[in-house]
């Protein structure tokens, strides 16, 4: 990777990961079954390569239109700003409301195709993916323009870093994350993220 284009990979893979770890069904089933030590490895996968199919679209769709449509950028801009702000919100919320994950560890086991569909129904029904990955990091990846794919490998890396210690550091977090402390530090680390991302992308920093 040339040189020039480590910041915007460094961007993406921040960027991704304050995207991906904010606290969703999807990142409990994850986490559930880490902690459970059931179908890590297929569940895992399937998560972070239907996000890579997604950034990956998303940076080559936004691109494409950007080019065509330069006024775009100041909508997304301004839109994507407003959503961070509003997710920021909601994680501030969360920090100071959030309940015990509940049945970590409950419930018998299940086999690997009802694991795995239970997971891609998590992935691809869930509609705020398709915003978060596809428009909104499609459109900060256009910002990053000449070095769009290196901001998607970052991305990507991202992902595949984020659903990996998800799945199996889970089982060493059993006791962490038994605790609503735990939840709400992360959920306020999202917040604070969430919030200096929104700004930067509304003022242009």
């Amino acid at each position: 990777m040339d040189l020039a284009t480590v910041p915007a990979a460094l961007a993406g893979l921040g960027f991704g990961l304050s995207l991906i770890i904010a606290i969703g069904a999807q990142n409990a089933y994850v986490l559930r079954q880490g902690l459970r030590r059931e179908h890590v490895g297929p569940i895992v996968a399937l998560c972070a390569i239907s996000d890579l199919v997604l950034i990956v679209a998303g940076v080559a769709g936004m691109g494409a239109i950007v080019q065509r449509v330069p006024l775009l950028v100041w909508v997304i801009r301004f839109g994507g700003a407003a959503f961070l702000i509003a997710y920021a919100v909601l994680a501030a919320r969360r920090a100071v409301r959030t309940e015990r994950l509940r049945a970590e560890t409950a419930g018998g086991p299940i086999s690997l195709w009802q694991a795995v569909a239970t997971a891609a129904a998590l992935t691809w029904l869930n509609p705020h993916v398709y915003l978060d990955t596809v428009v909104l990091l499609g459109a900060v990846a256009s910002s990053h323009r000449p070095y769009q794919w290196a901001f998607a490998v970052g991305a990507c890396l991202g992902s595949i870093i984020w659903f990996t210690a998800l799945g199996y550091g889970a089982r060493l977090l059993g006791r962490v994350f038994a605790r609503p402390i735990a939840w709400r530090i992360l959920d306020g680390a999202i917040a604070v993220i969430m919030l200096v991302l929104g700004l930067r992308l509304l003022f242009g920093g």
